[in-house]
């Protein structure tokens, strides 16, 4: 088996060329050609011919394919879909902002949470990426897309701290000075709430924004459309959000799906309001995007504006996100399973 180049770190890799004799100057032009795109030792043609050699029977470079492809006509928002080495497939999304290009970006094939709204969790976890499986959807995006990526968002298929040490890799290689030097606090990391994995996050003191898929405000509902609340209530969880800001000094962002008829209440807003008082937080009230195989419902506009006025009147900070790709499968999963059930056919 040869080793994952893409997945090491600069000091890694200078470690490892080192034990070939080499230079860390040559392993410093390596790194650089890797988060170029490089997709072959071959393309590096500023290194000796022996050592590219010598560099493919090693290692190999991964590289993802362009399966299928949707540009929205509304706003300019692209969606990837893109083959791994294996096979499998992952989503990415490009996101056009007045502050730059934006991509949320997929941490796992599938995904093991079974939130009731998602489409990612249908068929549940296939596996866990790589550190430069999560680089490539950046990366080959930029590429693509032909413009400098500034934000970054993980938000995709899976749940990030599932895959945590994957996770932290990645964050260590996207943020390097000497590869795509994104800043930590352009990255948005998203989870379900799995409190062990917040705790052990908030111990990194990273700079990025932790956002929290809340989407209900108590127990009961929760739930009922999310099975990790089972295991960390919200209390435990709003506890480990306090101590993460405390911590990091960080805010902390709360995603709030907004469900017809499910959470969507005057009393919810009421009860969210009172849950996040004191906190240092943001809440961002999302409009369900539907999924097919599943029967929940977006809340109307009406609906929402009332929810975020409650929030707003109580002084908690609150935004309603912006709809993108709302003509190309916007929520997260639904080119993944479209693709793979035609191709069943």
């Amino acid at each position: 088996m040869k080793t994952d180049i893409k997945s090491l770190t600069l000091a890694e890799l200078q470690s490892q060329l080192a034990q070939m004799g080499q230079s860390s100057f040559r392993a410093g032009q390596v790194y650089a050609w890797l988060h170029r795109g490089a997709v072959t030792f071959g393309e590096m043609t500023d290194l000796p011919k022996a050592l590219r050699e010598s560099l493919d029977e090693r290692y190999e470079i991964t590289a993802a394919q362009v399966v299928r492809k949707q540009a929205s006509q509304q706003d300019g928002t692209v969606k990837y879909l893109w083959r791994l080495s294996d096979g499998n497939c992952v989503e990415t999304v490009l996101m056009r902002y007045r502050y730059g290009n934006s991509v949320c970006i997929s941490s796992e094939v599938g995904c093991p949470m079974g939130c009731a709204f998602c489409a990612s969790t249908l068929g549940g976890l296939v596996r866990r990426l790589r550190p430069s499986e999560m680089l490539d959807q950046v990366l080959f995006t930029q590429l693509d897309a032909g413009q400098p990526i500034s934000h970054i968002v993980l938000m995709g298929i899976g749940e990030p701290l599932d895959n945590l040490d994957t996770v932290l890799r990645f964050l260590a290689l996207v943020n390097s000075p000497q590869g795509m030097n994104i800043g930590m606090r352009h990255i948005s990391l998203s989870t379900c709430g799995l409190v062990p994995k917040i705790r052990q996050l908030a111990e990194k003191k990273l700079q990025l924004t932790l956002s929290v898929s809340l989407h209900a405000p108590n127990d009961e509902i929760r739930n009922t459309i999310m099975p990790v609340n089972r295991a960390y209530h919200v209390e435990a969880l709003l506890a480990a959000c306090r101590d993460y800001a405390r911590m990091t000094g960080r805010r902390i962002s709360f995603e709030y799906a907004m469900i017809r008829g499910v959470n969507d209440s005057p009393a919810c807003a009421r009860l969210l309001l009172k849950r996040l008082r004191g906190m240092p937080a943001h809440v961002n009230l999302i409009p369900l995007n539907e999924v097919a195989e599943s029967p929940l419902k977006p809340s109307s506009r009406q609906t929402i504006r009332q929810f975020q006025q409650i929030l707003a009147d109580g002084g908690l900070p609150v935004t309603v996100r912006r709809s993108l790709g709302g003509d190309i499968d916007a929520a997260c999963g639904q080119l993944r399973r479209k693709t793979a059930v035609t191709a069943s056919q």
